[in-house]
């Protein structure tokens, strides 16, 4: 191989390498897209067919590209979208990211006030809420009118149909009790969390789990999938529409960025989630 050969390949791999860094390290992280998803759901009530259900997580504000003013643009983009309820996953908060900072609770609550929707805001918390305050985040969120479920629910109103929503509690920082979640529930029950890894654990008879946690990896290959998934199940619930045991799961990608500031292939996300009943099969008869 010539020399001029090799240069010509050195200067091609180093073209890749920067445009991929490029791509990972900004492009990535500034996206947003609005990823709309028809839920069909095992087991559900004719009246929850065509409820509109805008599912946000991993805000991570203060994560870099990710201030008050991309906050202000996902409550827009959001209540643009009219959603008939807007469901938070949790992690509204970070402390340390390598080119981020700390934006208080108070101001995330702040924002996320705006939010509008005819059935309300209803959130659950993430594992950096607890990490830096449960407490005073979930206080913060309450104060902006936003509705804290910790192990509780809250029951809406979908035309003549009544359902509840039912928060359970962060996996690594709070109770997650899922019975006293769901003692106060009336059936249908969607089911809202923040960590993924608890969809085993929940009652067959809820017939959706929403979570988000995972942010897809944050970085997805082809064919191999993403090779990093903060989950003990790996890439089973990293992100996406999971049907297991009779429900559904849906987990987001979310929006912000944790540990290392970058996304390829994982564009953050507002989920427009359209629930729809499920054809029957023969297998279902």
């Amino acid at each position: 191989m010539t020399r001029r050969r090799i240069f010509s390949l050195l200067g091609g791999v180093l073209a890749l390498v920067f445009t991929v860094g490029g791509v990972a390290f900004w492009y990535g992280p500034t996206r947003l897209v609005v990823r709309r998803e028809v839920i069909p759901l095992f087991e559900t009530h004719k009246g929850l067919t065509g409820l509109r259900i805008a599912l946000l997580a991993d805000f991570h504000t203060g994560s870099p590209f990710h201030g008050r003013a991309r906050l202000r643009d996902i409550v827009e983009r959001t209540n643009a979208e009219s959603p008939d309820l807007v469901l938070l996953g949790g992690d509204f908060v970070i402390t340390n990211v390598l080119g981020g900072e700390f934006v208080p609770p108070e101001a995330v609550a702040n924002e996320l006030g705006q939010l509008k929707a005819p059935l309300g805001v209803v959130a659950v918390l993430g594992n950096h809420d607890g990490w830096l305050d449960a407490d005073r985040v979930s206080r913060a969120l309450t104060g902006a009118g936003i509705v804290v479920l910790r192990d509780s629910a809250v029951t809406l109103h979908h035309g003549e149909l009544a359902f509840s929503v039912a928060g359970v509690s962060d996996l690594w920082t709070d109770a997650h009790n899922i019975d006293r979640a769901l003692a106060s529930a009336v059936s249908p029950t969607i089911v809202l969390m923040h960590n993924p890894d608890l969809f085993p654990r929940i009652p067959r008879r809820v017939p959706l789990v929403l979570a988000g946690h995972t942010h897809g990896g944050q970085v997805r290959f082809p064919v191999v999938g993403a090779p990093i998934v903060p989950s003990q199940f790996g890439q089973r619930y990293a992100a996406g529409r999971v049907e297991e045991d009779g429900h559904v799961l849906f987990v987001t990608t979310g929006l912000g960025t944790s540990i290392l500031p970058v996304r390829l292939m994982v564009p953050p996300e507002i989920a427009l989630l359209t629930l729809s009943p499920r054809a029957a099969t023969d297998a279902d008869r």
